[in-house]
């Protein structure tokens, strides 16, 4: 087999197998593209069983997250990138297992840290509180 026969070949399957439905398997999503099998996401774009999604990318098996990009496993987490089995992140990248922490980075089985910086509890919310206002 020559190149040239290989390259019509696989032409000739991807013709035959026609393009796949656009968010196949997907309930109830709105403004999405390449999403499979997602529920009440809206504007997410190559996400794989995600819930309540908003705004995400390549993010898979996620809920109520929000602008998050390459995440697994997450639930309401923001503007993320490359977490995994985190919950409630803002603005986090590369950590995993990681609960309630903000602007982290490659931190893992943590809570309560902002800038990679452990807190307390009632610091922790306190000084988001005084972030946020």
């Amino acid at each position: 087999m020559t190149r040239t026969e290989f390259q019509a070949e696989l032409q000739r399957l991807r013709r035959e197998a026609g393009v796949p439905e656009e968010n196949a398997g997907s309930f109830r999503s709105q403004d999405c593209q390449g999403c499979l099998r997602c529920m009440f996401c809206s504007g997410c774009t190559n996400c794989y069983r995600c819930t309540h999604c908003t705004g995400c990318e390549a993010t898979t098996g996620s809920s109520h997250c929000l602008r998050c990009t390459g995440c697994h496993d997450c639930s309401h987490c923001q503007d993320s990138r490359g977490c995994t089995g985190s919950a409630y992140l803002v603005q986090c990248a590369s950590c995993s297992d990681c609960t309630y922490c903000t602007g982290c980075v490659g931190l893992a089985r943590k809570e309560f840290h902002i800038l990679n910086q452990p807190y307390s509890r009632t610091e922790y919310f306190a000084l988001i509180k005084t972030l946020s206002g």
